[in-house]
């Protein structure tokens, strides 16, 4: 038999192993908003409350985010969209 055999090149595995260093490695970076449980979406806006990051509208039951002027009406909710926000300004910092 002539050449190596097609099924032992192993030619591109080293590209493979390194698009997927590169995935874990961005992976890493990213904050998850998806483990994010009510408790910890309380504690995140009682810091965010206490820093100023937000304002509550009482009497229409809301909660606006400063930096970005978005009203919301979960907490929940909030707390995923700073997470991502964050993130998203962090990120935009960095590529300057």
């Amino acid at each position: 038999m002539f050449g190596p055999d097609r099924y032992d090149d192993t030619a591109d595995d080293h590209e493979q192993f390194e698009a997927e260093l590169l995935a874990q490695d961005r992976d890493a970076r990213s904050p998850s908003t998806a483990d994010l449980d009510d408790e910890t979406a309380r504690q995140l806006v009682r810091e965010l409350l206490d820093a100023g990051t937000i304002t509550p509208v009482v009497d229409q039951r809301l909660l606006v985010h400063e930096p970005s002027n978005t009203a919301f009406e979960s907490m929940q909710q909030l707390a995923v969209f700073h997470k991502g926000w964050t993130a998203a300004h962090d990120a935009g910092e960095g590529d300057e």
